[in-house]
């Protein structure tokens, strides 16, 4: 056995770490809005919430910028968002408006846990698939899982606005809950905001757009993330319908050529 070479496990070099790093620190504020949510401390818990769908989105491209990218920090990934975007709003959403309803409002945060989850899992199972045309990578198929957790907890971020018992009442909650949860382990393609390509003429009024989105976030964080919320559940019909023209019209093209092809090989 003295002969044996042992194999070294290669070290990881600091870009590697950084995005996986990123990671865990979305994982920590996710929990972080947990226990505010349990103190009463419902904005802080918002806060939180948004902490992680910032550093979610920036860990992905990090990693791709850096050339950091691994299986290792995809399942993290996943993994981290499954109690990020599934756990927490379900739990910010019972406590804050199911707990009075007993076993049906915890079966409503499990059903939002378990639709998080299964939309992760679809996600993930499809990353080893064949690559979809060009179009078809502008979308999501349902709502990714940091749309769905904003959009779970819209009551809860509009009620510090216009504090309305109505807004905290178990039947719009739970009706919100089991909505957004279909709209995650859904078909319905959702635009993919990361995918889509400005013309270079367009590339400074974005970056303006950029900025001015974040002093409103700043300024005014409550209503800025409520017209979000509501923005993007008027752009699901929107990129549902966009889907399927841009699909007819890919149809109608490859039908144009494969009828070409066809008189070329009768000559």
């Amino acid at each position: 056995m003295s002969g044996v070479k042992r194999r070294r496990i290669p070290g990881l070099t600091i870009n590697r770490l950084i995005p996986n790093a990123l990671t865990l620190l979305a994982l920590c504020a996710g929990m972080t809005a947990i226990r505010l949510a349990l103190m009463g401390r419902w904005e802080f818990a918002i806060a939180a919430v948004v902490v992680a769908m910032v550093l979610d989105a920036l860990d992905g491209r990090i990693a791709r910028l850096m050339g950091a990218t691994s299986e290792f920090g995809a399942q993290l990934d996943s993994l981290s968002d499954v109690i990020n975007f599934g756990v927490t709003p379900a739990i910010l959403v019972y406590v804050w408006a199911l707990g009075d309803t007993g076993g049906l409002g915890w079966a409503l945060a499990l059903v939002f846990v378990m639709a998080c989850a299964l939309r992760l899992a679809r996600f993930n199972t499809a990353l080893g698939t064949a690559d979809p045309p060009p179009w078809a990578s502008r979308f999501f198929t349902g709502v990714p899982a940091p749309a769905g957790a904003g959009l779970a907890l819209l009551p809860l971020t509009l009620s510090f606005e216009l504090e309305s018992e109505f807004l905290q009442s178990a039947a719009v909650n739970g009706i919100v809950l089991i909505a957004v949860s279909a709209l995650m382990v859904s078909n319905i393609p959702t635009f993919a905001a990361k995918r889509i390509k400005l013309p270079h003429s367009y590339v400074g009024l974005a970056l303006i757009a950029v900025g001015a989105y974040a002093a409103f976030l700043v300024s005014t964080p409550w209503v800025t993330l409520s017209i979000t919320g509501l923005a993007y559940m008027i752009s699901i019909p929107v990129s549902a319908t966009s889907f399927r023209r841009l699909q007819a019209a890919m149809e109608e093209a490859q039908a144009v050529i494969d009828s070409g092809a066809e008189g070329d090989d009768d000559l």
